[in-house]
């Protein structure tokens, strides 16, 4: 044991190189190489990793982190060799025997599905599923329609079978042709619940109507519903109301999760000879009003300038040739170019638009918290990096002005062809 030489090796720490390690704002940062690997043994033997080393940096900048564990090289060359990535298929939800049926009548906005009316769908599906492990009842979930449909998501967002009535008697603002309509399916087909959107956009009258009709009592501002239970908001929304669930509901906002892991067949449910009856009311279409005496708030589609913008003769222009009501970030109204009241965020107004174009704003929190509510947020910017181009639907990245003088030319073009499009119809 005397000839034998015991050499340990012992780790000694320097607090100084590690705390400069950890600072990177000190000078002397780069010249320092302690804690460089991802994982590291510290003094209790226990391994610690360095958040700050995992991951690397992409060709634009950007640090990313390999979530494939390894893999990312063969899923990338998977992708090279396979051409585009395939969108991932929700599974089939199929009834084919339904015990019952919930009807659901959407707004339908502008021909699209609302992010009430998918609210609606999820929680009509909750009134469809069979509550105890027993019993095999299943409902079907049947959308009712009224005039023009554009949306092609129905299948993802909950609707198994589509009644679809779009003649001419359809077309605008008719209650009373519509409730005659829905008053046939009901004798028809005696479904277990109607579910409406408690809204301004129409579901509030037309369930209104119904409930008058058939002589029940409806449930309004519900928001959480079973198949035994109602609870509704009340006094404002400053109490909640229970009562047992009837057969027409008219749903808030939230009131259940959209559907999200399924798909649906969306079949096509052919109706006979619907009653038509002599309407007392005419509607005459829209009445032309200037989008600018539109209060911010109750705005569907806003056109919002922020620091970005240097022609602001330009942006006046664009939205009005667009019809769109104008907006502003607070860096804008700050400088002068806005009235504060056309301030959008969380220190201005708080906006609920169909859409939402915003012209050189980067997306500071409070203007983001403004437009949480909106349902498609287009960005024009410069910069591919910006919280607002990450929040957006679609982007277009480049300078505001030569967009925006190009979204102008579509602009005209597309009412120049409108108005020879009427010529031709009235010659």
């Amino acid at each position: 044991m005397s000839g034998e030489t015991n050499s340990y090796e012992i780790v000694r720490r320097d607090p100084r190189a590690e705390w400069i390690a950890r600072n990177r704002l000190h000078p002397l940062h780069g010249t320092i190489s302690v804690g460089e690997e991802a994982e590291v043994r510290g003094p209790s033997g226990l391994i610690r990793k360095n958040p700050h080393k995992v991951g690397f940096i992409g060709p634009n900048g950007i640090k990313r982190i390999d979530r494939l564990k390894g893999n990312a090289a063969a899923a990338a060359t998977g992708r090279r060799s396979g051409g585009a990535a395939q969108e991932v298929q929700l599974p089939l939800h199929k009834v084919e025997n339904p015990d019952f049926s919930i009807f659901v009548v959407p707004d339908m906005v502008g021909g699209r599905l609302t992010s009430q009316d998918k609210d609606i769908l999820g929680q009509a599906h909750k009134l469809a599923r069979s509550d105890d492990g027993e019993s095999a009842v299943q409902g079907v979930v049947v959308a009712v329609v009224f005039g023009e449909l554009k949306d092609d998501s129905l299948d993802t967002a909950g609707v198994d079978r589509l009644i679809h009535l779009d003649g001419e008697e359809y077309q605008g603002y008719c209650p009373e042709q519509q409730l005659t309509a829905l008053v046939h399916l009901d004798a028809t087909y005696n479904p277990q619940n109607w579910l409406f959107p408690d809204s301004v956009h129409g579901g509030t009258d037309l369930g209104s109507r119904l409930a008058a009709r058939l002589g029940e009592r409806p449930a309004v501002q519900a928001w959480q519903v079973d198949k035994k239970t109602t609870v509704c908001r009340g006094a404002s929304g400053s109490t909640d109301i229970s009562r047992p669930t009837p057969r027409i509901l008219l749903l808030a906002e939230e009131c259940a999760d959209p559907i999200d892991e399924t798909r649906h067949e969306v079949q096509p449910i052919e109706l006979g000879s619907v009653p038509r009856v002599i309407s007392r009311m005419q509607d005459m279409g829209q009445v032309s009003v200037d989008p600018n005496a539109i209060p911010l708030a109750e705005a569907e589609f806003i056109l919002s300038a922020g620091n970005g913008i240097h022609n602001w003769d330009q942006f006046h222009e664009a939205a009005e040739a667009l019809g769109a009501t104008e907006g502003a970030s607070r860096v804008a109204v700050d400088d002068g170019f806005m009235p504060r009241f056309r301030q959008v965020g969380a220190t201005g107004t708080w906006v609920t638009a169909r859409v939402y174009i915003a012209v050189g704003i980067s997306g500071a929190i409070q203007h983001m918290q403004g437009i949480g509510q909106c349902d498609k947020v287009i960005a024009i910017n410069t910069d591919a990096g910006c919280d607002m181009v990450k929040r957006a639907a679609l982007s277009a990245i480049g300078d505001s002005e030569e967009i925006l003088a190009e979204l102008l030319k579509l602009a005209r073009e597309h009412k120049a062809g409108q108005s020879e499009g009427g010529d031709q119809n009235a010659a």
